[in-house]
């Protein structure tokens, strides 16, 4: 009879730890943050992998190679990632925590530039990369009309194009990284935290309302260049890491 009860006992708590055990897990994997990729504005380098027939295999294996790289990155976050592959509309941004928007050459309608005004107001984040005018202009994209409600704009091409970068100790990175630069555009506003080998600022966060946001003016460290002109060493993945965590804390 004993051994009948201490088997029933034995049976029970196996029975809580295995329902608690899922309670647990279903926790965690609700609590994964999203990252949307926008792919639907004519963007130079980011695409959906899993949507590139037809293109050329080099580009397809060079989005290969971001993609997994910004995957480990959101993991490491705990994060997962996604794509936006049309106009951008409130409902999208409902499912998103941080918005990835990297070199597009396609225009933002008024629409789309409201959605994300209110998105980052009410605590979305957003990352948003543009480079010079030989891969897209201000004009073609109205890219300022995302930034400006937040107090950063982009300029026109740095007339500095040294090679190389580096951040400072800041909110975000709480060391100096050996970032991939070559060339830029001007950043304005925000609080700068990305310079090139002559001290220009060409990377700046900011906060607005309940959300934050990170702005680059060179799109190399996001692609996860980590050699350039004979430099092997860039330290793309700590730069992201560190970019991350900081939008998502």
């Amino acid at each position: 009879m004993k051994a009948i009860l201490k088997n029933i006992c034995i049976a029970l708590l196996l029975v809580c730890f295995f329902s608690f055990a899922n309670r647990l897990f279903a926790q965690v994997a609700s609590s994964k943050q999203h990252i949307l990729i926008d792919v639907a504005h004519g963007q130079k380098f980011w695409n959906d992998p899993a949507a590139m027939n037809g293109m050329d295999p080099n580009f397809i294996e060079r989005v290969k190679y971001m993609t997994g790289e910004i995957t480990k990155t959101a993991t490491s976050v705990n994060a997962d990632i996604g794509y936006i592959k049309s106009k951008i509309k409130p409902a999208d941004l409902a499912k998103c925590d941080l918005l990835f928007i990297h070199l597009p050459s396609a225009r933002y309608d008024a629409d789309e530039a409201a959605a994300i005004k209110q998105y980052v107001q009410n605590g979305g984040n957003l990352f948003l990369a543009m480079d010079v005018d030989y891969w897209s202009t201000l004009a073609q994209t109205n890219i300022n009309a995302i930034t400006s409600p937040h107090g950063v704009t982009f300029g026109t091409d740095s007339p500095d194009t040294l090679s190389g970068g580096y951040t400072k100790p800041s909110a975000i990175t709480n060391k100096k990284l050996k970032v991939t630069y070559h060339g830029g555009r001007i950043v304005n506003g925000g609080t700068p935290f990305c310079y090139n080998n002559n001290a220009n600022p060409f990377g700046a966060f900011a906060s607005s309302g309940k959300g934050k946001m990170v702005v680059m003016g060179d799109g190399m460290v996001s692609l996860y260049m980590t050699a350039w002109k004979d430099v092997n060493d860039y330290q793309c993945s700590e730069f992201m890491h560190d970019v991350f965590a900081w939008l998502l804390k």
